[in-house]
């Protein structure tokens, strides 16, 4: 290792990896492909919307079909994405139900 490698904190291992290891992960994130419930390829950033009714666990409320998501984020795993709605944290549905805007 030289003086010039750079760090990088990986959140999901906890561990300082290199910068060229985490570049390599990310890549290996962005190879996964997600498809929504028609089989439309979804990416960061995308905006879903619900095709069903959905009971959130720990949240007390129901997202009723045709909610509109905003602003997806993918996971790695090919069925589930990580998304932001008012008033729950850390969401995350799976694509089956969702369709791309």
């Amino acid at each position: 290792m030289g003086d010039d490698d750079s760090y990088v904190f990986d959140e999901a291992s906890g561990e300082w990896i290199s910068a060229t290891d985490a570049a390599a992960m990310a890549a290996t994130v962005d190879a996964v492909e997600v498809r929504d419930s028609v089989g439309n390829l979804l990416q960061d950033g995308d905006q879903v919307t619900l095709i069903k009714d959905l009971p959130v666990k720990g949240a007390g409320q129901t997202l009723k079909r045709g909610t509109l998501i905003k602003s997806i984020r993918l996971t790695g795993d090919p069925q589930e994405i990580d998304c932001k709605f008012d008033g729950i944290k850390g969401l995350v549905l799976r694509a089956e139900f969702v369709r791309k805007r």
